[in-house]
């Protein structure tokens, strides 16, 4: 009876080997790599689309608001400050503009990983501006990173376009 023991305690390993082998299949077949990384850059783009069009009234009109927020609420939380925001209504353009164009730019997977980069400074000055927001800026900056790391994958306007691109 001792010598069966051995024996069933490696059968019973293999079936949870085999067990888990399959789940993983099963789940290396939903997570495909180009489809991971489109819903990757989707899941960045969002939260920078919405903020963005919040910024505008019209083509190149940026509303009272967005301007209000950079020159009165928002603040860069340096050493020695806060300091308010240097040419608010510039930052605000500049901002306004960088949260519609580079969120396009990575649905579509066109200029991937310079639009990746652009979020993720924006990123770092938003975590300036909002430090209580951490948690929510690490995982904007690990998608960030991601993209930037691993590229756009083949389900963007890079890969079509052939070569390279960054």
């Amino acid at each position: 009876m001792s010598l069966n023991r051995p024996a069933a305690a490696d059968d019973a390993r293999r079936e949870v080997g085999g067990v888990v082998e399959r789940v993983n299949a099963a789940v290396r077949a939903v997570a495909q790599p180009s489809l991971t990384q489109l819903v990757l850059r989707c899941g960045l783009a969002v939260p920078f689309w919405l903020s963005g069009v919040k910024k505008w009234d019209g083509f190149l009109q940026l509303n009272d608001v967005a301007v209000l927020l950079f020159s009165a609420e928002f603040q860069l939380h340096l050493p020695g400050g806060p300091y308010p925001f240097p040419a608010p209504e510039v930052v605000a353009f500049a901002v306004g503009s960088a949260e519609i164009l580079l969120p396009i730019l990575l649905v579509l997977g066109l200029a991937t990983r310079l639009a990746a980069l652009g979020l993720l400074v924006m990123t770092l000055v938003i975590q300036l501006t909002v430090p209580d927001g951490w948690p929510i800026h690490l995982t904007w900056a690990a998608m960030a990173l991601a993209v930037m790391r691993w590229g756009p994958g083949r389900l963007s306007l890079d890969h079509w376009l052939g070569g390279r691109r960054i």
